[in-house]
């Protein structure tokens, strides 16, 4: 197992030094933007106001609102004074908001003026002063304190101390050892408890070192961040990593709908792609099988040769559209439906999988597009270790424990849940089921708290099943659950898509008959389906777009 020795904190004092001319962050919407001088200005501000105000190392600060440039400033002015940040999901309801506050003992508060409406100032029970994200202007401070003071001499004092303007000589930053704590990031999983992750500057430095090594970013690279930098993915690959090496990110500030995206991916022209598995399957399904299902395009596919010729326009068109200047997608944060993930490698088209979790910074396994096998999440990172809990871990499925330096130092404030996945010799149970080859590669099977054992002693993984039935006419989404010893699906349709062929009511119960019929052709005996359900609403997801499957399965 390799060991990544560069302190995480001296990784961004040496970027912004040799970077300090280039383009840092840019908001796809407003068209504000920052180089990395203007960047290390705003956090030499930042501070100065921690200092007057008697913030100290270790010191906790949280951070609430949509991406943009001033939060990106905020998350790198905290951590680079050697404070701990807390990224906090706007998603979240205020009530949760209100208690990862309170429970991650912020003394600072930087958040959005929209969630702020609703949040009680007097339920919150350390924190100091809260600040906008909007405006940076002062929303709350304690009494006693005297911040809007500070906030107001701030800048007069700023040039006092820099006379001849800021420079990169002026560039130091907190000495802080990587075992120390950085950040503390609060689950949204789908099991319905949220859980203070505590990660160190070792974990946060073994995620963006990779980055480093593996070039996924690279010195005036492009990057396009649409996933939330509050989820430990789009934090690591969409910002630290990218701000690590000088590149260029542009913050996309929008619902990342297929159409918005497509739009920004033209006009930024990414070299590396981030992004979740929704965002390929609604492209594959909405865009390129309903090209693929046509019976002239499906004979021609048949043909010898001739489908060669089609698959390399398919990819050309893919490519184009993503902005056609990007190494690969590497694809995060769920499985990848696995009938998508096998045309677009039949198709040769630059992707990849990885594999982690947020208690991991989040990476645990990654392998470049040109090597990565089908089906698999990749070959486990370098700087960790990952083993089966089964009696053959290359062949029969077992929980994924992991140990390395990406691996937390344990939830905050909670040892109960720390030592549930935890043991002393530093192994991380996942609570996810899957199998390792020889050459350290891992396939997932699904979630252990998912699987369901039927009476004759065999394991289902119901995602597998879900995998299936999502690629099927008129379904958008599904769960398969278990009500009085069957399995039953749980489907939210695309009436969209059945209003225009006019399948509406009796008929689209009717439709999804068939469905669970041919669906049952597909599966082993004992995955088999007894029926369907229709949903009224979406099922409620986590930020990253994962069914909150807690929800549905009591």
């Amino acid at each position: 197992m390799k060991i990544v020795e560069e302190n995480f904190i001296k990784i961004y004092e040496k970027s912004f030094i040799e970077n300090w001319d280039l383009p840092a962050l840019s908001e796809y919407t407003t068209r504000q933007s920052l180089t990395y001088a203007e960047l290390a200005q705003s956090i030499a501000l930042c501070h100065m106001l921690f200092k007057s105000i008697g913030l100290k190392q270790g010191d906790k600060v949280a951070i609430c609102g949509k991406d943009s440039i001033s939060w990106v400033v905020t998350y790198m002015a905290v951590v680079t004074y050697g404070a701990v940040i807390v990224p906090i999901l706007p998603e979240f309801n205020p009530l949760d908001i209100t208690h990862i506050i309170n429970h991650s003992e912020a003394e600072l508060l930087f958040i959005s003026e929209s969630i702020w409406e609703h949040i009680d100032p007097s339920s919150l029970l350390k924190v100091r002063g809260v600040m906008s994200l909007d405006n940076r202007t002062l929303l709350f401070e304690s009494q006693g304190m005297e911040i809007s003071r500070e906030q107001r001499l701030l800048r007069r004092r700023f040039r006092t101390k820099y006379p001849d303007g800021y420079k990169s000589t002026d560039i130091h930053y907190a000495r802080r050892d990587n075992s120390k704590p950085v950040e503390i990031n609060y689950t949204s999983g789908t099991t319905g408890f949220s859980k203070g992750v505590v990660l160190t500057g070792r974990s946060l430095a073994g995620n963006v070192c990779f980055g480093i090594a593996t070039q996924l970013h690279f010195r005036s690279s492009r990057a396009l961040a649409f996933l939330p930098l509050a989820h430990a993915y789009g934090c690591a690959f969409d910002m630290l990593t990218p701000l690590a090496v000088g590149s260029h990110i542009t913050l996309l500030c929008k619902v990342p709908s297929p159409r918005v995206l497509l739009k920004a991916f033209a006009q930024v022209r990414p070299n590396l792609i981030i992004c979740v598995p929704l965002i390929l399957e609604k492209i594959y399904k909405n865009q390129i099988l309903p090209m693929i299902s046509k019976g002239a395009m499906r004979w021609t596919l048949a043909i010898p040769f001739l489908d060669n010729v089609i698959y390399a326009k398919i990819r050309k068109k893919l490519i184009e559209a993503f902005g056609g200047e990007f190494e690969q997608v590497i694809v995060g944060g769920a499985p990848l439906n696995h009938e998508v993930e096998e045309f677009l490698h039949r198709i040769k088209f630059p992707f990849t999988v990885g594999y982690g979790m947020t208690e991991c910074g989040p990476l645990i396994s990654y392998t470049p597009w040109r090597k990565f096998r089908v089906g698999s999440s990749g070959k486990v990172l370098p700087n960790m270790e990952a083993m089966i809990l089964s009696e053959d871990p290359e062949n029969i499925p077992g929980e994924i424990c992991v140990r390395g330096m990406n691996v937390m130092k344990g939830y905050y404030k909670n040892p109960e849940a720390t030592n549930l996945v935890l043991d002393k010799d530093g192994w991380l149970k996942t609570g996810d089921m899957g199998t390792l080859s020889a050459d350290g590669t891992l396939y997932l099977r699904g979630r252990s708290k998912t699987m369901i054992l039927t009476a004759s002693g065999q394991n289902i993984y119901p995602e597998e099943i879900e995998a299936k039935l999502n690629n099927m006419p008129f379904v958008a989404e599904s769960l398969v659950v278990e009500r009085d010893g069957k399995l039953v699906g749980l489907v939210y349709p695309d009436y969209e898509a059945a209003d225009r062929l006019g399948v509406t009511g009796p008929d689209l119960q009717d439709s999804m008959d068939n469905i669970c019929k041919e669906l049952n052709k597909l599966v082993a005996p004992y995955e088999r389906i007894s029926r369907i359900i229709l949903m009224p609403n979406e099922f409620e997801k986590t930020p990253k777009r994962s069914i909150k499957r807690f929800l549905y399965t009591q």
